[in-house]
């Protein structure tokens, strides 16, 4: 299982060298997703609801990743930086698009399908690739190594994060007729959640926590780099 890994790695790698604040924020992002396997949503996902599993595939592209990101503390993650070809993963330039690639990917109806009809494997794979590329989408956002990258870079990130990934939610919630057959043959229907209001359900929660999270993020951002450049521009004022 993907936590029990992740938690034994993690503890190996910084044998004590991370703060509390790290640990907790490490922790939090497992927990995220033993909330969302170990849970009944992991039935409801693999039965029952769109929407169920769209929440899982936000909590280790998104959420989860940001969490563990934010967790690893600098000097390891300088020494994660030396694997080969990590520097390019984690390049804006890549790491982005390979994130976006990977959610529109795995959402195409017959590659969504297929995997959920493959749990024991296909659907592992799915998840593993969601995990990964948000850790690298997070990586230039989090740690100035191997490259740094100014906050007003960041902000300019993470909002075309925003902007090029909501139009996959906002479809599913928009489409007049539901695109996954999978939950067509879902036993019963929970709560009386049609087929087409659970994709509705699915895509409005989607959209609108990339624009909770994402945006959120890019304010704090956007306000922390105006709060550094204006000595600056004091200071050109006063020469002005």
């Amino acid at each position: 299982m993907l936590v029990p890994g992740l938690v034994v790695s993690y503890l190996l790698a910084t044998r004590g060298r991370a703060s509390r604040r790290r640990i907790a924020a490490f922790f939090a992002g497992q927990a995220l997703i033993l909330l969302v396997f170990v849970t009944p949503v992991q039935a409801m996902a693999l039965h029952y609801l769109l929407s169920a599993h769209l929440l899982q595939n936000v909590v280790l592209a998104e959420w989860a990743p940001a969490l563990c990101v934010l967790g690893i503390p600098p000097v390891l993650a300088r020494a994660i930086t030396e694997i080969p070809g990590f520097r390019t993963l984690t390049h804006p330039f890549v790491a982005l698009p390979l994130w976006l690639g990977t959610y529109f990917a795995w959402h195409v109806p017959w590659a969504y399908d297929t995997a959920l009809e493959h749990p024991a494997g296909l659907l592992h794979l799915e998840h593993l690739c969601y995990f990964v590329t948000g850790c690298l989408l997070w990586w230039p956002v989090v740690h100035a190594t191997p490259r740094r990258l100014h906050d007003g870079a960041k902000a300019v990130y993470l909002f075309a994060a925003f902007v090029l990934a909501s139009p996959l939610g906002l479809l599913l919630a928009l489409l007049p007729r539901p695109v996954y057959d999978f939950y067509g043959r879902a036993p019963e229907r929970l709560w009386g959640l049609s087929r087409l209001a659970d994709q509705q359900l699915a895509g409005l929660t989607m959209a609108s926590e990339q624009a909770v999270v994402f945006f959120a993020v890019f304010a704090f951002l956007f306000l922390r780099f105006l709060r550094d450049e204006e000595p600056a521009l004091d200071l050109q004022r006063a020469r002005g």
